[in-house]
């Protein structure tokens, strides 16, 4: 074997060596974000999910707006990245515990009762208001002593939590997508598939219960988010009796 193929045969290997060792360190690192997703979602491969719908307050009959419509598409994307399953059921159809499976939880406690059973049962500090009647505290979130009103398609709010039963290390989250408006549900849906990395490396698998604010959204829809606060302590600390009566700061849409 002359040298110049002695050469050719040695760069050939080199390269099925860096072709094989690159295939595999792209799968090592596919599979570990797959499963650092997994583990924040509760979503190990094959495992069943819910999605939890709320239904159209406006609707004469039992109905989905299309904005929550859209949210559950966000959430089914996600929980198939995942190789996992999930079934949709209407909130008034959800009649089981939580903790056995993952529950995404779409809509807020005046349209969907599941979510007012685990913002109950969960969120002790923060109160919704669900009056019918028009007024400027329709809708309006109290957490802790603050309270965030909402102007309809200029500067809505939405809770976006993830939650666990107990102290069960083997408990399945429920997240909750809980927004003043339909779209804010959407918006919320979408911030968590586009930050639920972040997310995981900040919170791991613990929970958390962000202040989320839609801005402009007869304009922008359910895309220009951001991040008030984080909201935890104050959405899992039991309101006081004092705190019952007027908060003492009031968020305005500017």
């Amino acid at each position: 074997m002359t040298d110049d193929v002695r050469n050719i045969v040695l760069g050939l290997i080199a390269a099925g060596i860096s072709a094989v060792l690159g295939w595999l360190t792209r799968t090592f690192l596919w599979k570990r974000k797959l499963r650092r997703k997994q583990a924040f979602f509760g979503l190990p491969e094959n495992s069943e999910s819910l999605l939890v719908v709320n239904r159209d307050p406006a609707a004469s009959e039992p109905a989905v707006h299309r904005f929550d419509v859209y949210a559950l598409l966000e959430l089914s994307a996600l929980v198939k990245d995942c190789g996992a399953h999930f079934h949709v059921l209407t909130q008034d159809a959800a009649h089981q515990g939580f903790g056995e499976r993952t529950e995404f939880c779409v809509g807020g406690p005046a349209s969907n009762r599941r979510m007012m059973a685990h913002m109950s049962a969960m969120l002790p500090g923060v109160r919704v208001n669900v009056d019918a009647e028009p007024g400027p505290d329709r809708g309006a979130f109290r957490i802790g002593g603050e309270r965030y009103r909402m102007d309809p398609g200029v500067t809505e709010y939405v809770l976006l939590a993830r939650l666990t039963a107990g102290d069960r290390r083997d408990a399945r989250p429920v997240f909750l997508f809980c927004g003043q408006r339909a779209i804010t549900n959407q918006a919320a849906t979408r911030y968590l598939a586009r930050h639920h990395e972040r997310l995981s490396r900040t919170y791991g698998t613990g929970e958390f219960v962000l202040l989320l604010k839609v801005i402009n959204s007869q304009a922008y829809g359910p895309d220009v988010v951001e991040l008030v606060e984080d909201v935890t302590r104050a959405a899992r600390t039991p309101l006081p009796v004092a705190a019952t009566g007027s908060p003492r700061n009031t968020h305005r849409a500017s």
